[in-house]
């Protein structure tokens, strides 16, 4: 398996895993875990349409068997058209029991559809219910200093327009919307009492490492079966595990704005496969120079990126942090 498609001139190797030994171990890994050290009978997954829960159920999958994992899509308004299709194409490939649970209705009650548009209403006053939106990050290597997140709108008659987001509106977007996660995380926890299961998170490296979830919301589970492995190596297994291809092809989304949003302009800021290579290249104290010249990028360039991952982790340390005690 070649882990990416960049013509590197530093050594990656340990992002060229043995698909089939990885697979074995981490299955070995799952059955330990979930049979024995936390003595419940399956999983259950919240499956997405995307390639982290994917991969997430086929690994169960191989190693419980379809009828130790059950499969949860949870759509509410501005899920993409295709998470559910293609989440039960999952479903029907892997011949697991699922159900669908709406939670819209729960996310109404909760107020974070009217507390996001209230928030949007301070940037944007005409912003109403048939109008989409999304928050975004400008372009790592465009300008200097601070980054701040800006709204993009895009009015009935299909106007976009996009203004940058006081401090104030952004964290009141970013805490309307993670109603969501924290939904859905409630809902698999409801199923895996009923069923005696344990739930699986489906983070990866990046995502894990770097804070790219919520807290107490997809940040939550009994397990994170691949939360080791770097994106690429995600993808690598997708594809050893048969995974189905339109899967495999669907661009890493958030699913989470009612405007299409790449992992990239909300988070990381870079392709999945240059996040990898700086991530690994910052973790094995690879020179900047040898960076840039794989990943076709200036020295100064690399260097922001790693300036960012630092911050980022600064950032989810909180994200990671255990209830705290007050134990002498």
């Amino acid at each position: 398996m070649t882990s990416t498609t960049l013509p590197l001139a530093f050594s990656l190797a340990a992002l060229e895993i043995d698909l089939a030994a990885e697979t074995e171990r981490i299955c070995d890994s799952i059955r330990h875990f979930v049979l024995k050290r936390l003595r419940r009978k399956g999983v259950v997954v919240g499956i997405s349409g995307g390639i982290d829960s994917s991969v997430t159920a086929a690994l169960c999958v191989r190693a419980l068997g379809p009828q130790r994992v059950f499969g949860l899509f949870m759509p509410e308004h501005d899920c993409s058209d295709d998470a559910l299709s293609l989440g039960r194409l999952l479903a029907e490939y892997l011949g697991i029991e699922t159900a669908v649970e709406n939670i819209a209705p729960a996310l109404e009650g909760a107020g974070c559809y009217c507390r996001r548009d209230e928030a949007i209403r301070s940037v944007f006053p005409d912003y109403g219910p048939r109008y989409r939106s999304k928050i975004v990050l400008p372009n790592l290597f465009e300008g200097a200093g601070y980054r701040l997140f800006s709204i993009v709108i895009q009015t009935p008659t299909g106007e976009i327009h996009r203004k940058r987001m006081p401090l104030d509106a952004y964290q009141q977007v970013v805490a309307a919307t993670n109603f969501k996660q924290r939904v859905r995380k409630m809902m698999e926890y409801y199923h895996a009492d009923r069923l005696r299961y344990a739930v699986a998170g489906t983070p990866n490296l990046l995502e894990h490492d770097l804070g790219f979830f919520v807290k107490n919301g997809d940040g939550s589970a009994d397990f994170k079966p691949i939360a080791h492995l770097y994106k690429s190596q995600v993808y690598g297994l997708a594809e050893y595990l048969d995974v189905p291809e339109t899967i495999r092809t669907r661009p890493p989304t958030t699913d989470t704005y009612s405007l299409a949003q790449t992992q990239e302009e909300f988070f990381f800021s870079l392709p999945y496969e240059q996040m990898d290579a700086c991530l690994f290249a910052k973790n094995h104290d690879v020179p900047c120079e040898e960076v840039a010249d794989a990943l076709g990028l200036t020295a100064e360039q690399v260097q922001r990126v790693f300036v960012d991952i630092d911050a980022k982790r600064k950032a989810a340390g909180y994200l990671h942090e255990k209830p705290l005690l007050m134990e002498g």
